[in-house]
């Protein structure tokens, strides 16, 4: 059903609704994250990087835990021979400071010995020459082997990502990540890293949630689209990297793409990585990655524009249904230490401090009091039906949705900003909402219900 349709066929009367709502475990908000992934945290100390903030010098786990961060994200390589970082003992050093600080743990798996992204997902050296059915094995033991020595060491993670900006096929080449995706392959991959968490969760107190995750909105829909078609459907969160120099879409694109994906999949929707420049100069002789190429209209590169991007992108998210930011990066700062690109850093103008290691303004996006949105139940009174649809303009396209059966009514949960103006209709049938009876209402600013009779 068309929006245009259903605010013609809506009553004439709108409802302000803000009725309490006795509905117990239901009504629960869900789990809200703030991140940040500080994964070349060890590096910088041991490369003599200081990090300060009120005139003092600061430990960058505990700070951003005090400044209103909830979440480390944390990568993991195979054998990255290249580096004495991300690998997993580097990974238990990293864990154990942001558990020491307080913070949950998302643990991603590159499944390489090197970068993995949106361009490229190359198999580690010891899987290269592997059959795919070995492969899945393989990707299953190093999964669960990991979850599980970091389990007996007390530091499970507490959500687990299968995969890194997982938008071509997985353990592959270069050439194949940007070829179209063998989907029996790749999902014979994920399922066996999806089923590794699983098992290891089963031998554990930790639950581990475990996320998906594609780079750039505009590739997120077809993906999981094609993922499940393939039969990868075992997944709690789907995280999305959002960096306007590689993406085709707005900011306000990215919302609406939150709000059809939370709608369509039982999972919460994360932009687990973004970031913006705070200056476009550079502390160093490393080219920076992101600089005019990056910039939004309205956000310009200084540390009040990127507390603005953060503030605002943070917002939309959560207007939008979804349940969490990661920065990427924070603390990769400028230093005397060599990288494959050159001496210092490539993300400094990025960071969250300034260049001589001191906190800039944007931090506090961790501790603004965002406007969060409200449960919304919609609800029609059970005739002896066997099925029953919705479709309204809150659904931002995605078609008639099934609704569930709750003693002698149909209903269908949601999450609405407060003082959003919503129209909704429901058939017995997906073919006959679309000419349904809509109703219109005001969402209030409680848990509210939406009679649709």
């Amino acid at each position: 059903m068309s929006v245009s349709n259903l605010r013609r066929a809506a009553l004439v009367s709108t409802l302000a609704l803000s009725f309490a709502a006795p509905f117990g475990s239901a009504w629960a908000a869900p789990k809200t994250y703030l991140g940040v992934d500080i994964s070349y945290a060890n590096e910088m100390e041991d490369c003599g990087a200081v990090y300060r903030a009120g005139g003092r010098t600061v430990e960058p786990y505990a700070f951003f835990k005090q400044s209103g961060a909830n979440l480390a994200r944390i990568r993991i390589w195979n054998n990255p021979d290249w580096t004495p970082y991300s690998n997993l003992k580097d990974v238990k050093r990293s864990i154990a400071k942001a558990k020491k600080a307080g913070m949950q743990v998302l643990l991603d798996f590159h499944y390489s010995d090197d970068w993995a992204d949106g361009d490229k997902q190359i198999a580690p050296k010891a899987w290269a020459k592997l059959s795919t059915p070995d492969q899945a094995k393989a990707l299953y033991a190093f999964t669960r082997d990991t979850l599980a020595e970091l389990d007996r060491e007390g530091l499970a993670p507490d959500m687990v990502q299968v995969g890194n900006e997982t938008n071509g096929e997985i353990v592959s080449s270069l050439e194949k990540a940007k070829e179209p995706i063998n989907w029996e392959r790749n999902a014979l991959l994920f399922n066996a890293g999806i089923k590794a968490v699983r098992d290891a969760s089963a031998a554990s107190t930790t639950k581990p949630r475990i996320m998906l995750h594609i780079a750039q909105p505009e590739n997120v829909e077809p993906w999981f689209a094609a993922a499940a078609k393939a039969g990868v459907t075992d997944f709690d969160l789907i995280g999305i990297s959002y960096y306007s120099k590689w993406s085709k879409r707005s900011m306000a694109e990215l919302g609406q793409t939150i709000n059809r994906l939370r709608h369509t999949y039982s999972a919460d929707v994360v932009v687990v990585e973004t970031a913006y420049p705070f200056t476009n100069d550079g502390a160093d002789g490393s080219p920076n990655l992101l600089g005019e190429d990056s910039l939004i209209a309205g956000y310009p590169a200084t540390p009040a524009g990127q507390k603005k991007y953060l503030t605002d992108l943070t917002q939309l998210v959560f207007a939008n249904g979804g349940v969490g930011v990661v920065y990427w990066e924070p603390a990769w700062l400028s230093t005397q230490c060599k990288t494959r690109w050159g001496v210092g850093s490539n993300w400094e103008n990025a960071a969250l401090f300034d260049f001589k290691g001191q906190a800039l303004e944007s931090v506090d996006w961790l501790k603004t009091p965002y406007v969060m949105p409200v449960d919304v139940m919609f609800q029609v009174t059970a005739h002896g039906e066997a099925t029953r649809f919705i479709d309204g303009d809150f659904l931002g396209g995605v078609g008639p949705r099934p609704m569930t059966l709750e003693g002698g009514a149909w209903v269908y949960r949601t999450r609405l900003m407060p003082g959003a103006s919503v129209t909704a209709a429901t058939a017995t049938e997906v073919s006959a909402v679309a000419d349904a009876k809509a109703k219109s209402a005001v969402v209030g600013k409680r848990a509210s219900v939406i009679p649709l009779d």
